[in-house]
């Protein structure tokens, strides 16, 4: 079931509709709303919507480096399960 959630990026209101619950959206509207204002803030100049551009890079970039280190653990995890299973044979 989809929710329905009105949320603020730059002072602009927006309704969006998600599977993640009214709370989740928000926190993610908010999220994304502080580092376009991160971006305008080391670029007063900027236009919003190169900010909001340079701001979806950032963000593409932490989830980018998450999902690699999160790989990296599964891998190791892995590995450590595999050796301590050798343990038990």
């Amino acid at each position: 079931m989809q929710t329905k959630a009105e949320i603020r990026i730059l002072g602009q209101k927006y309704t969006i509709r998600g599977d993640a619950s009214e709370k989740e959206m928000k926190e993610l509207a908010s999220y994304v709303d502080a580092k376009i204002k991160e971006v305008l803030d080391k670029s007063p100049s900027i236009a919003p919507l190169n900010a909001a551009i340079l701001a979806a890079l950032n963000i593409a970039g932490e989830f980018h480096k998450l999902k690699k280190e999160q790989k990296e653990m599964a891998m190791r995890l892995t590995e450590k399960t595999q050796a301590l299973s050798g343990l038990f044979e």
